[in-house]
């Protein structure tokens, strides 16, 4: 299997480029700085410098041509502005979602984010708000699109070994935290598994195996 991975020095996007190179998948990372080239190579995937704030449609599409498979795991980041964030968690994401159903790339997973329910609440930070509405945007934009998708929401990342063990499910599950680790786990299974086509799922570590946590999808 060819994946295409936007955001390809992300640390999500790292994680699973060293699990796809582990069983053989090949994959192809979208990275913006070509200094970053080395750590994706090191994952072992095959790097190609390419900004979606100013690639065009058919220059993105080039790159998926072939694919069996796309991720879109970017991100603007903590430290990015609210202009950035419209851009990159949306922007970008309505783009790459573009670029595939030009190429003909059916499958496609998305990197999103618990809470985006709660985006209007007066609990929600003025700042995450606009990262909130931004992803939530974006998943709006992929549900119409007639591509093969599965919407996955991670809880709060943290850089822990990973587990093994998770939760995943519909909206909309509790509170916790998920090691980036078992996100690029459960996204390697998700890649081939027909039970998740059309679904949002929320994703936090817990008590059942991965591969059986995907099975379980109803």
């Amino acid at each position: 299997m060819r994946v295409v991975i936007a955001g390809g020095h992300g640390q999500i996007a790292l994680l699973l480029e060293q699990q796809l190179a582990a069983r053989g998948d090949a994959a192809t990372a979208l990275v913006r700085n070509p200094d970053h080239f080395g750590d994706v190579s090191d994952a072992g995937a095959v790097p190609v410098l390419c900004d979606l704030e100013s690639e065009d449609l058919d220059s993105v599409a080039a790159y998926l041509n072939g694919a069996d498979a796309a991720v879109f795991a970017a991100g603007a980041g903590p430290g990015s502005g609210a202009a950035r964030k419209d851009t990159v968690d949306y922007g970008a994401a309505a783009l790459f979602a573009s670029a595939c159903a030009e190429a003909g790339v059916r499958r496609f997973l998305q990197v999103s984010s618990v809470g985006i329910e709660d985006v209007e609440s007066p609990e929600v930070d003025a700042s995450f708000a606009v990262y909130l509405k931004a992803k939530g945007r974006a998943e709006e934009d992929l549900r119409s699109r007639d591509l093969e998708w599965t919407i996955l929401r991670p809880g709060r990342l943290v850089d822990e070994p990973a587990t093994g063990l998770v939760t995943l499910a519909a909206p909309r599950l509790p509170r916790g935290s998920v090691a980036r680790a078992d996100v690029a786990a459960v996204l390697v299974e998700l890649l081939e598994a027909r039970n998740t086509v059309g679904k949002t799922l929320e994703l936090l570590n817990g008590s059942t195996p991965v591969a059986e946590a995907v099975r379980a999808v109803l």
